[in-house]
């Protein structure tokens, strides 16, 4: 199999450095490009077709939550994973819902973040249930009430079968944890997610778990 190609994406130089040389201890991740602000990230996954992007917040010129939103809107995106101090940036939830797969702290240890690498390019997010709610505690967000209406009536028209295992990707379940939960095999488990993504316009399992939230049921 071809290593996990890799971008990197933060505006310290220093920063790019330390992942760069991270990922050179694992030979199944290759870092394939780097970008110092939101512009050249665009730039480089058009360039270079990386798998997974690591892509910072606070950036000069255009930002990390607009290039996430950039990327993720075009067929075949490589997926995203946003780097953030938590305690200062105010706009992770708004990547989240942009189409980032999840999130990691600047100072996470290095053999979580190349668990993290590995997470996401095999389909899975990064953020667990009780990661949201520290999110959602830390964002000043006045218009939750209008969310969970617009998440209620969005989730309404899916069945009943389909928002159960919504709320159960919500809860952090894995595909074959959803299987036993509800005793159903797992390509059944695994049809009923690509529904939802596909019947809800949502881009991958946190964008899911996010929707659920808003409406309240977790």
């Amino acid at each position: 199999m071809r290593p996990i190609r890799l971008a990197i994406v933060d505006d310290d130089p220093l920063v790019r450095a330390g992942l760069r040389i991270l990922v050179g201890g694992s030979p199944d991740i290759e870092v394939v490009a780097e970008a110092g602000d939101g512009a050249e990230a665009v730039v480089a996954a058009d360039a270079h077709w990386p798998d997974v992007i690591l892509m910072d917040i606070r950036m000069p010129r255009v930002d990390g939550l607009v290039a996430t939103r950039r990327i993720r809107s075009r067929g075949g995106a490589p997926q995203v994973i946003v780097l953030t101090t938590f305690d200062v940036d105010e706009y992770v939830l708004e990547a989240l819902r942009g189409g980032a797969s999840g999130f990691l702290l600047k100072d996470t240890p290095p053999r979580e973040i190349l668990a993290a690498v590995r997470s996401v390019a095999a389909g899975a997010g990064t953020l667990s249930p009780s990661v949201i709610r520290r999110l959602i505690d830390h964002v000043a967000d006045p218009a939750a009430g209008t969310r969970c209406a617009s998440a209620r009536a969005r989730l309404s028209e899916l069945t009943d079968r389909e928002r159960e295992v919504a709320v159960l990707v919500g809860h952090g379940r894995s595909n074959a944890e959803i299987a036993a939960d509800l005793q159903l095999s797992l390509p059944t488990v695994k049809g009923h997610v690509s529904r939802l993504l596909s019947r809800l316009d949502l881009n991958n399992r946190v964008q899911i778990a996010l929707l659920v939230h808003d409406a309240e049921l977790l």
